[in-house]
């Protein structure tokens, strides 16, 4: 297997409690003028043996897309034994435009550099264009211990069990700050109509005592390995305001597909504060009733294998109900009464009524046509010479332009490999602007 390891990072212009785009309301962003959690991550993945291509995504606002990618490109450098391919606005303008050119089309909203399940489609687009034949997805928040993580990615990846059925897609687990791979929800009274936590308790600690490969009803998406025979065939959701790893499950499973846990791959996940717990409930809000909604019509469709609730006990079972939007008000209801962050939880429980039910009616039909596309855009787009030439020249000219800032040393092209490079015709002197002059 050839792995390439994804890393998506969220730059804001300064810690924001709220965003307005519910798409572009993220878990965590790191302020411009902020280290942020990246650099922690990228130092421990130096000991990982066997480790290869890195790609990092560079989501931010539009006004500062430029600030971002040189922030993150400045940080990239500092581990010059890396091969680190760092993608932001331009790359993604390039994309877009060799698409077009393909006769695919303008997909900005489902391959891009906003909203979670866009940003991990550009991931995977970007492994396919550079002929990665495995992604492995971590989040900029995470450390990696264990010298042997990348090596555990793909133990089973690309196999078949006793069964026969391919192994194409795998996740493993997190140690939290307390060193336990139990979620530290609290199982307290206002939580009982939303017992996440327990629910996942209680699934995880059966799947750790059981084969190390066993068939999963969660997903780690900073934990997440993906064959190219899954990714070219399914994307995830571009309409999902968070969740989006989990809800590829769900979508492998429509498609004839699934996702195994791996009771031995795991890394440290250490997020930092998040400022509004009522803000990241409000999204969940909008996570499930669009994911009700999104099954719903699923089963309309007589091209799709059937996932019903009481196959993901005991979770994620029991937020796929249709009690879903009484659990919804009740929990907002308590929490408001019993959390620091009332107001919060009160506008959450009046948008459960209002903007997220309309948001999941609006949008819940729009990945099915998505994917009618997906594995089209994903045959054309395979080892694109021209695309593939513009993308690794475009970040060596990054790296290049913030080598000659004063105080930064110089590296081999934005930290690829000399080889890739050099095959690509690419001189990474040039701070020319790269544009695809291909007639379409």
């Amino acid at each position: 297997m050839n792995p390439v390891i994804v890393i998506p990072t969220y730059i804001s212009a300064r810690r924001r409690k709220e965003g307005g785009n519910i798409l572009s309301t993220y878990d965590h962003t790191t302020p411009l003028t902020q280290p942020g959690e990246l650099g922690r991550c990228l130092e421990s993945l130096q000991k990982v043996q066997g480790l290869g291509q890195i790609v990092i995504l560079v989501v931010s606002e539009p006004s500062i897309e430029n600030q971002a990618a040189e922030k993150v490109q400045a940080i990239a450098s500092q581990f010059p034994s890396l091969n680190i391919v760092v993608v932001g606005a331009p790359e993604h303008a390039l994309i877009q435009q060799r698409m077009e050119q393909l006769g695919l089309g303008r997909l900005t909203k489902e391959i891009g550099l906003s909203g979670y399940g866009a940003v991990r489609n550009l991931g995977l687009v970007v492994a396919n264009t550079l002929g990665f034949d495995s992604v492995v997805f971590v989040d900029d928040d995470e450390i990696v211990e264990d010298p042997g993580f990348l090596q555990k990615a793909m133990y089973g990846i690309g196999k078949l069990t006793k069964k026969g059925i391919p192994i194409l897609a795998k996740t493993g687990f997190y140690f939290n700050s307390e060193g336990t791979y139990l979620s530290k929800s609290m199982d307290k009274w206002y939580n009982h109509f939303w017992q996440q936590g327990k629910a996942f308790n209680k699934w995880i600690s059966k799947a750790m005592k059981g084969p190390r490969l066993s068939r999963s009803n969660h997903v780690c998406g900073g934990c997440l390995a993906l064959h190219k025979e899954a990714f070219k065939r399914v994307s995830f959701d571009p309409w999902i305001p968070r969740g989006e790893d989990l809800d590829y499950l769900l979508g492998l499973r429509m498609y004839g597909s699934d996702i195994w846990f791996d009771n031995q791959w795991n890394l440290v996940h250490l997020p930092p504060e998040t400022p509004s717990e009522g803000t990241r409930f409000r999204q969940d809000i909008f996570r499930w009733l669009y994911e009700y909604r999104k099954m719903e019509y699923s089963r309309t469709q007589i091209d799709l294998m059937q996932v019903k609730p009481s196959s993901l006990e005991p979770y994620p079972g029991p937020f796929l109900e249709p009690g879903i939007m009484s659990r919804i008000r009740t929990t907002a209801f308590l929490r408001s009464l019993a959390r620091p962050d009332k107001k919060a939880y009160r506008k959450a429980a009046k948008a459960a009524a209002g903007e997220a039910t309309t948001y999941a009616q609006r949008n819940c039909s729009k990945y099915f046509e998505f994917q009618f596309v997906w594995p089209e855009l994903m045959a054309r787009i395979e080892n694109d010479k021209i695309l593939h030439t513009a993308l690794l020249q475009s970040a060596a000219n990054r790296q290049a332009a913030g080598a000659e800032r004063p105080g930064q040393q110089r590296p081999h092209a934005a930290g690829m490999q000399p080889a890739n490079v050099a095959a690509a015709g690419i001189d990474p002197g040039s701070t020319t602007e790269i544009r695809l002059n291909i007639a379409d």
